[in-house]
């Protein structure tokens, strides 16, 4: 068995891990929440019922295209931060209307898009990986129970840099890359951005960890990446295009086959409620407010004139769906 399907010895984390403090307050506590969900307090011990164990992957067809969408389980985060500047009782009822808690904690699902169509098999994004928060990072075990083999992935893609995107691209020792047959395609605009002298700039001071550890993981699989651009084709039927503000780069993919249409949207559209109803929201995740705003905007007018399906990374699992349009409001429809 090689190193990199091994399970992680324990001690061997690696400084990304953020420093209990600062990930508290950057996660809104992920790992107390979590125990919390799952604790009885008061030392005893209660027989848990017995659960439906939830889908952790969902196929759907495009003519010729297999296209999968595997968990990587999902993000707890301060609900405050979906739109930080919105009155809590209006944010906390879109929340509640887009099934997240309204309370002081929001839990967004991870939706990792899987591509076959020939010998090909792309992987849109890569996951938390295991040093990111407790509920994320189950990419590699879903993958397993789907029955596809991380060598089989010829191509990953990326949109962003973000860690619930990026970090799952090493293995669990942060040494190699998960998927070691596979081309790594990686935004220009993107690349530059991480890289630059002022990536921090703008970044809350507990989000500053971002930008050397997104360096590391982008370093560490050079060798097998390549830059690409707005227009760029990665196969024929499957392009990139611009979908800038959540993040300098940020990228969405779009899928095409006979007249259908099919957009990854990354984390251009975020929430079923927020992101479609009240695109002028400002989501504190949003390096770039202002161009985020536009972009959702713009991105909108798109999906519904050209009819698009759509998978997002953060909308309810599996991410699918349509975008509808009535008396000038939008809304997302899940598919049934």
């Amino acid at each position: 068995m090689s190193k990199r399907h091994q399970t992680k010895p324990a001690g061997t984390g690696r400084s990304d891990r953020l420093p209990a403090s600062r990930r508290e307050v950057l996660l809104g506590g992920a790992a107390v929440a979590s125990t919390a969900l799952i604790g009885f307090g008061g030392g005893a011990t209660l027989p848990r019922p017995a659960l439906a164990k939830a889908p952790t992957a969902q196929t759907l067809k495009l003519g010729n295209f297999e296209i999968t969408v595997v968990s990587d389980g999902h993000l707890m985060m301060p609900a405050r931060l979906a739109a930080p500047d919105v009155p809590d009782a209006e944010r906390n009822a879109a929340l509640a209307q887009g099934g997240q808690s309204g309370g002081e904690m929001a839990k967004p699902p991870t939706n990792v898009t899987l591509i076959k169509t020939g010998d090909d098999v792309i992987l849109i994004d890569a996951g938390s990986g295991p040093n990111f928060m407790p509920t994320a990072g189950k990419l590699s075990a879903n993958l397993d129970a789907a029955g596809i083999d991380p060598d089989s992935i010829t191509k990953v893609v990326f949109t962003h840099g973000h860690p619930d995107h990026l970090w799952g691209v090493l293995d669990d020792f942060e040494e190699e890359a998960r998927f070691a047959n596979a081309t790594h395609l990686i935004g220009a605009n993107e690349w530059d951005y991480w890289f630059s002298e002022d990536a921090e700039k703008g970044l809350p001071a507990d989000r500053a960890t971002f930008v050397p550890a997104a360096r590391r993981r982008i370093t560490a699989i050079e060798g097998k990446a390549q830059r690409i651009k707005a227009g760029d084709e990665i196969i024929p039927g499957l392009s990139v295009f611009d979908t800038p503000g959540h993040t300098q780069g940020h990228l969405s993919l779009q899928l095409t086959a006979g007249g259908d249409n099919l957009v990854v949207l990354g984390d251009a559209l975020i929430h079923p409620i927020i992101s479609f109803e009240h695109p002028d929201w400002r989501p504190a995740a949003d390096h770039v407010p202002e161009q985020a705003v536009e972009t959702r905007k713009k991105l909108l007018e798109k999906l519904v004139a050209e009819k698009s399906r759509v998978i997002g990374y953060h909308l309810p699992f599996p991410g699918i769906g349509r975008v509808e349009k009535k008396d000038g409001a939008y809304a997302y429809v899940a598919a049934g």
